[in-house]
């Protein structure tokens, strides 16, 4: 290797592959270029250095993105045992120059946004091509046994070479030639056909350029965009090639896709041709980054198009320096004993000698991770599926977040997030884990406020348990919370609302509130003014997320929409929002003053406009708005206001009397009048015996007897006259009746905990002869004509259908 003859080297990889990552950095090793070359968006040259800094841990990714358009964006991630990344890390160790060379990001995002679209699975912040490379090799993909070979060859050329191999699993068979293998079959492969640059490293790339040359020739890309693409990509390759050696690199070595490989040696299209091919070709402006990225977003399983079935298998296949499957088995063991699983070291030693047997029976050189799953699965696990899924989810896949340092190119908002979190103490993690928060507290407040925050914003960063209004008392909230890379994107597109996270999710919420945000109808970015109960949610949003001047705003909009919307439903579903954002307002130390005032005017319309609201409905509709009866009668409970008290059960007295109202609402509004002190016991059992009464058809009575009873069958256990009176028209029904009421009795009882099923099973048993109007069943004298012994087995069923067999047993 002289100075004065330049030479260049193309290795072909498979991208995210362990053993092409390790023949990679042992030919750079040999090689020692003074110019590397790597397949990646060439506009990303600048961010470039990042990726030297003690900071940046893969998994990570190139993000792009389109400056006026944040959700057009694309990945490029890169693992540790990403062989383009162990080329970019010997570049950067050593000073060596460093370029990418594929098409520019703003090239390929321009043309993805005219031709593509968004990716298959609707997300846009995707990789243009499909591949975290735009690669078509390494990517087995699903099952395409009903594919031709020609689509085939386009979206997996490496199945073909194995399917020739006599395999029909390319992840095998590549597992098998090259990952495995590593080192080993790279020795042992025939020398590069250059002697001045021989070197048993090499020898496995000079076989994969020859199958991809060949394969090339006997199954090529049709016409077509997608031929188009490919060629535009390889000119540009080619192009980056040209430019390093007219300015003085004499050793060369490009890492790229090995599909690709064919295109960059031989003979080659004239510059002419090339710069042709390029001309003209679409562009926007685009910003480039780096952001965390996760083992599971390289997995199939995530929805990602590309990558590897296993992540966390090959990062141990390329990190585990010797004993490769006894440290697997032993991390397997330390995950079942952490879900405490009974493993011993005889049960690790066993494992690893049915992984190697396997592998030794079916002829390969390591065991792989079908080997190796078949002994956890036999061993470790004693065949059960559930803990083995658990080991698949922790190590096969994994949850491992890159990082990325600090002066990495951000957004203004991302900054003040990871500034925010900094501060707070909430570290980004892969892995969900819960966070409880006691509001108490000015730390957890704060971590509250951002998290609310950024829901706001559509990043999801964390999930509150019940909405994030109370879990285990008003004064505490639980959160679940998973940093996921799309995170990252996410906060591209919400920079346009503001450079802050507070500033951003006030101008979301208000332009929410406007009908100017994107998304789906009453939500959080909803493309239309929100209804009513929208716009109370919101406004609820807004004081948890302790934005005061977007909650301003909101209120004067939902006094405005109150005001104007005629709708019943619309202001029982908006009240009860707003009654415990009002509450839970004081634990958070913010003025609930006007809010209080908005909820004043709800409850007046709503009494009001009640009576007539009820009037002829069917059950479906009696069914809905006795949902909204219950939980606007909690809302003025919770408020404890009484001339809101008094005004509310004035008009749930009004509705008991009348005849054309339902018999579910009448008979719950009896009961919450009842448990009120408004309708004394014996009021009310003297309405439900009217209820009851001949008059009414069957389901009328037990609409009526399912809304008095919900909430509860303790009025039961401590009411026996109550108790006598049901149990006696049950006992009335004729054989028909029985039948058409037996799915309402079923569902008031099935509503019923278990305790207070027994408790009623319990006390109906003891209710004594004549009680009501006759004796017990088998009691003697109210029942002479049956046989106890006969009607045993009917009434177990009965029991069992109305969920009381364990009381009667």
């Amino acid at each position: 290797m002289t100075a004065e003859q330049p030479w260049v080297e193309v290795l072909g990889v498979r991208h995210h592959g362990p053993g092409s990552a390790r023949s990679v950095a042992a030919a750079l090793e040999a090689l020692a270029p003074d110019c590397v070359l790597v397949e990646g968006p060439a506009d990303a040259d600048p961010v470039l250095a990042l990726a030297a800094s003690p900071d940046m841990t893969p998994p990570v990714a190139l993000l792009g993105y389109a400056a006026d358009a944040p959700g057009t964006a694309a990945f490029w991630p890169f693992a540790v045992f990403s062989p383009e990344w162990q080329a970019v890390s010997y570049a950067l160790r050593h000073g060596v120059r460093l370029q990418l060379c594929d098409l520019p990001a703003a090239v390929s995002l321009a043309q993805r946004e005219a031709d593509a679209g968004p990716g298959p699975d609707g997300d846009a912040s995707r990789d243009p091509d499909g591949d975290p490379h735009g690669d078509p090799e390494g990517d087995p993909g699903p099952d395409r046994a009903g594919e031709s070979l020609r689509a085939q060859a386009r979206t997996d050329p490496i199945a073909l070479l194995a399917h020739a191999a006599g395999h029909d699993d390319p992840e095998r068979w590549w597992d098998d030639v090259v990952e495995s293998r590593g080192a080993v079959a790279a020795a042992q492969a025939p020398p590069s056909p250059d002697g001045g640059r021989a070197h048993p490293a090499l020898g496995a790339f000079a076989a994969v350029a020859e199958a991809m040359t060949v394969l090339r020739e006997a199954v090529p890309t049709p016409e077509g965009p997608e031929r188009d693409r490919e060629e535009q990509r390889e000119a540009h390759m080619r192009q980056v090639l040209r430019a390093v050696l007219r300015d003085g690199a004499r050793r060369v070595v490009v890492v790229c896709g090995a599909w690709h490989v064919p295109a960059l040696t031989g003979a080659l299209p004239t510059a002419t041709a090339d710069a042709r091919r390029l001309r003209g070709l679409p562009r926007r402006k685009v910003v480039l980054t780096w952001v965390p990225w996760t083992h599971s977003r390289l997995a199939y399983a995530s929805g990602y198009g590309a990558g590897v079935e296993s992540p966390g298998w090959y990062h141990h296949l390329f990190t585990a320096p010797d004993r490769t499957v006894t440290r697997w088995m032993t991390r397997v063991a330390g995950v079942l004993r952490a879900q405490d699983l009974p493993v011993s070291s005889a049960h690790v030693i066993e494992s690893v000698r049915l992984a190697e047997a396997l592998a030794t029976l079916r002829g390969r050189p390591l065991a792989g991770l079908a080997e190796v799953t078949e002994a956890t699965r036999a061993v470790l696990c004693e065949g059960d599926d559930v803990a083995l899924a658990s080991v698949t989810s922790a190590l096969v896949v994994g949850e491992r977040l890159g990082g990325v340092p600090d002066d990495a190119p951000v957004v203004p908002l991302m900054a003040d997030l990871r500034a925010q979190a900094r501060r707070l103490r909430l570290k980004p993690d892969a892995a969900e884990r819960v966070l409880d928060l006691d509001l108490r507290t000015g730390t957890d407040r704060a971590r509250s406020v951002l998290l609310h925050r950024l829901t706001l914003l559509d990043l999801p960063w964390g999930v509150a348990a019940d909405g994030g209004v109370r879990s285990t008392g008003t004064f505490r909230e639980t959160w679940a919370l998973r940093w996921t890379p799309s995170l990252e994107v996410a906060a591209v597109e919400a920079s346009m609302w503001g450079a802050t996270v507070a500033a951003a999710a006030g101008e979301r919420v208000v332009a929410t509130a406007q009908g100017r945000a994107g998304g789906a109808a009453d939500a959080p970015g909803a493309g239309r003014a929100p209804t009513l109960p929208g716009l109370a949610a919101l406004v609820r949003s807004c004081l948890l997320a302790d934005l005061p001047d977007a909650t301003d705003r909101l209120l004067a909009a939902l006094a405005d929409r109150a005001a104007r919307d005629t709708d019943v439903a619309h202001l029982m579903a908006a009240l009860p929002g707003l009654v415990e954002a009002q509450r839970y307002g004081d634990v958070r130390q913010t003025d609930t003053e006007a809010l209080g005032r908005v909820a004043d005017t709800l409850l007046v319309r709503i009494c009001a406009g009640l009576p007539a609201a009820v009037s002829a409905l069917d059950d479906d509709g009696a069914a809905a708005l006795r949902t909204h009866v219950e939980a606007v009668h909690a809302a003025v409970a919770l408020r404890a206001v009484p001339q809101d008290r008094d005004r509310w059960l004035d008009t749930l007295h009004g509705l008991v009397d009348r005849a054309d109202v339902h018999g579910l609402l009448v008979g719950r509004a009896v009961r919450l009048l009842r448990d009120a002190g408004r309708v004394d016991p014996a009021d009310a059992a003297a309405r439900l015996g009217r209820a009851l009464s001949v008059g009414a058809d069957a389901p009328a009575k037990a609409a009526w007897v399912e809304g008095f009873l919900a909430g509860g069958g303790l009025l039961l256990v401590h009411d026996a006259d109550l108790l006598a009176l049901l149990d006696r028209w049950v006992r009335g029904l004729r054989e028909q009746e029985f039948v058409d009421v037996l799915p309402l009795v079923r569902r008031s009882f099935g509503a019923f905990e278990a305790g207070e099923r027994r408790a009623v099973a319990d006390r109906v048993r003891a209710l004594p002869v004549g009680a009501a109007g006759g004796a017990r069943p088998g009691a003697g004298a109210g029942w002479p004509d049956v046989d106890p012994d006969r009607a045993a087995a009917a009434l177990g069923t009965v029991a069992a259908i109305l969920g009381l067999s364990e009381a009667l047993r």
